[in-house]
């Protein structure tokens, strides 16, 4: 099989999931290199029977072809959406429902620009008014082809820049699925976060390629690589992520995470949060290793965001605070980064500017057994001479945070941290 030359080139190497997933049976475990995760992944069964998803190739919609081909595939068979055929989606698609199967897209698969339809029909989630386009949900379902999910973007880049509280659904929504591999798959112009994987457990995404921006002056914003929540035994690897916001996110109550061999460009970091958003809710990660990341031209590298334990505003669409919680035996081993704003950013002030606020009210979530380890670059020299962070909100809720052969350098040659709160080991 061919892949992405974007990954080719960034990676060195092919990844042979579609084939593997083609075979009689595969090992999702044995794909994981270098790191295995922190569990075994359950394998995939042998697929049958195949099934072609019709299209009208016209912009007329096709949802009703999608679910017809899943029925008559599901339990055993492979979906095929063809190559060179073009699929539109108008209709929001739960397809919780799949059971050993696979999605091999190989076409350009784009949903409707409708977006009065979506803001009323989109999947509603349970965290931060995500939606989603669809939900893919069951146990055992692989997605891959190499073809393209298009989220028709553009629309709504320029609607949110009229009404900043308009409901943008989410490319891909992976919801109560046990069992799965996602990729290699190319996914563009996502009206908000690219992926929003939930209830999740034993997923492995692998070979994913996102980029999409905006073709005017209203920026493509809130586009997260993949947000997890409530989700364990996840396997993030071997993708190129062209974005605007985080890399990848850690949202609440999220354990047993393997994120390696990343390139990420334009983006936020890698972060654990944003969490204690919400009081009277428990927020919970745990168990999470970042290994061979080259992060490009962001505001983070490596960021743990927490709010404070009095309210605070990021945005007119996203306050919070208040909420309690852990964040325990997190490791960034191995970064690359250029041009990136702070290699290394932990706070927990996250939404409240006015630090004696934020010291007032302390965080009631706690930080522990933080590692930080082999990070090299420049800076953008944007924060110099800071190259990174660690704000705790009181010395009370931090704790053994390490960091060990950190060559990080501003342009101008400086090395400083902004440590409060915080006896950084």
């Amino acid at each position: 099989m061919k892949i992405s030359n974007t990954l080719t080139q960034a990676f060195g190497l092919l990844l042979p999931l579609s084939a593997a997933v083609q075979a009689k049976e595969y090992s999702r475990s044995e794909v994981c290199q270098p790191n295995h995760p922190f569990k075994p992944l359950p394998g995939s069964q042998a697929r049958t029977r195949t099934c072609h998803v019709a299209n009208h190739g016209d912009g007329r919609d096709d949802s009703a072809n999608v679910l017809s081909a899943l029925k008559q595939c599901n339990n055993g068979g492979k979906v095929v959406f063809d190559a060179d055929k073009k699929y539109t989606i108008g209709k929001a698609l739960d397809m919780t429902f799949l059971k050993h199967v696979d999605l091999e897209i190989q076409g350009h698969v784009q949903f409707s620009d409708d977006t009065d339809y979506w803001q009323e029909n989109s999947f509603k989630q349970i965290f931060q008014n995500a939606t989603t386009f669809f939900q893919i949900g069951g146990e055992d379902v692989n997605v891959y082809g190499e073809g393209t999910l298009d989220g028709n973007g553009q629309v709504w880049y320029d609607l949110y820049a009229e009404d900043p509280l308009i409901l943008r659904p989410i490319l891909v929504g992976i919801v109560g699925l046990n069992g799965g591999t996602i990729g290699p798959l190319n996914l563009r112009y996502s009206p908000q976060w690219y992926q929003f994987v939930a209830n999740s457990s034993n997923v492995l995404f692998d070979g994913i390629d996102i980029s999409g921006y905006s073709s005017s002056e209203n920026e493509a914003k809130n586009t997260d690589g993949w947000d997890l929540y409530r989700s364990t035994n996840v396997v993030i690897q071997n993708s190129v992520i062209n974005n605007g916001d985080d890399c990848v996110s850690f949202k609440p109550n999220v354990t047993d995470i393997l994120v390696q061999n990343l390139h990420c460009n334009g983006s936020h970091g890698i972060s654990v949060g944003s969490l204690g958003q919400y009081p009277g809710e428990v927020d919970i990660v745990q168990n999470v290793l970042v290994y061979n990341i080259s992060m490009f031209n962001a505001s983070d590298g490596a960021r743990i965001k927490v709010w404070p334990g009095g309210s605070a505003a990021m945005s007119t669409d996203l306050q919070g605070g208040g909420g309690s919680g852990l964040v325990k035996n997190i490791t960034y081993d191995g970064m690359t980064i250029d041009n990136v704003d702070y290699a290394i950013e932990v706070t927990q002030c996250y939404g409240q500017k006015n630090l004696t606020l934020c010291n007032e009210f302390p965080s009631k979530l706690a930080i522990e057994d933080i590692v930080f380890k082999n990070f090299k670059g420049v800076t953008s020299g944007k924060r110099d001479p800071d190259v990174g962070m660690i704000v705790c909100s009181s010395p009370d809720v931090c704790s053994n945070i390490k960091a060990s052969n950190i060559d990080v350098v501003s342009p101008d040659g400086d090395d400083q941290f902004t440590c409060t709160n915080v006896s950084l080991l």
